[in-house]
């Protein structure tokens, strides 16, 4: 058990549940670790046959909490005689690195994995659910990656593609709108779009479902369908530029007048007015924790909407 993801055996399914709703599930270091090693503990565990990703609160995951995660370049950490704020374009790629590839774990490890996402999941929030080997949301579920919009690049570009197919994909992060629920299935993004109501009940029967295979059956199946992707998509290689891109975007002249800076103290809540808002229908949830989105006097783009595209 740790503080930001609770453990749960159902059967052979283990529930991982991503448990800080008044933070919106934003990712953290702590968050990381837990991830990582949760999924190794369920792989290595021969009870386990399926692993559910689910979430508690009205976020699935908002993203990269901006307090942490834009303190260090603040400070200007790792610059040497404490002078102006550098960018180490290795160091970048290792600290990203670390998050991209535990979320990553979620596609690699032997046994399927299934997400429950209901409310937003954008911005790093789709850099670890996409992973996922199947996908089911709530109406409520919103997906997208407004960061590409001037401040990053998804860390595993090849799940757009693999899930959106190019086009698709295109449209999405050249313009950083998000998709519903129902959008989303209808593109072949998430396998489906369940009521809110029953989400918890049909992601479960799904998982529980895949779990009355044999396990090897079940592995073998999973190292199979993954080695197509391996041959069409390089995972790998897709990761490595998305992490190196990623640094590149926070760091260009655009980005870097962009950057919303630490607008409060670590372990603040993250502000509430900069949530993205939909381009079809307007509606914005209350707050966000996702990288880049924080209304800030050095921001020059107010919220994340078609209005204030640059």
């Amino acid at each position: 058990m740790g503080d930001a993801i609770r453990i749960e055996d159902e059967g052979a399914v283990r529930r991982l549940v991503l448990c800080r709703p008044d933070e919106f599930n934003t990712i953290t270091p702590q968050l990381r670790d837990e991830l990582d090693a949760a999924l190794d503990g369920a792989d290595r565990d021969p009870a386990v046959r399926v692993v559910l990703l689910s979430a508690e609160g009205r976020a699935f995951c908002a993203g990269f909490g901006l307090d942490w995660s834009t303190l260090g370049q603040a400070r200007g950490d790792g610059v040497e005689g404490g002078g102006e704020r550098v960018w180490d374009s290795v160091a970048d790629v290792q600290m990203i690195g670390r998050f991209g590839n535990a979320f990553a774990k979620l596609h690699e490890i032997s046994k399927p994995t299934v997400a429950a996402v209901q409310g937003w999941c954008i911005a790093g929030g789709t850099d670890m659910v996409l992973n996922a080997d199947v996908i089911v949301a709530g109406e409520s579920a919103r997906f997208g990656y407004p960061p590409a919009r001037v401040w990053g690049v998804p860390e595993a570009p090849w799940v757009w593609v693999a899930r959106l197919g190019l086009e698709r994909a295109k449209r999405y992060l050249f313009t950083g709108d998000e998709l519903t629920a129902t959008e989303a299935a209808a593109a072949g993004m998430i396998l489906e779009c369940v009521p809110d109501a029953d989400l918890h009940e049909r992601s479960t029967a799904l998982a529980q479902r895949m779990a009355l295979l044999p396990l090897n059956q079940l592995q073998m199946m999973k190292w199979m369908l993954n080695d197509v992707a391996r041959h069409q998509y390089q995972p790998d290689t897709s990761r490595l530029l998305g992490f190196l891109f990623d640094g590149v975007a926070r760091h260009t002249q655009r980005g870097s007048t962009s950057w919303p800076g630490p607008s409060r103290s670590a372990g603040a809540t993250p502000c509430a007015s900069a949530m993205p808002r939909s381009a079809t229908t307007g509606s914005a949830p209350a707050r966000s924790g996702q990288r880049g989105s924080t209304r800030s006097q050095r921001l020059p783009y107010r919220s994340w909407n078609t209005a204030t595209l640059p």
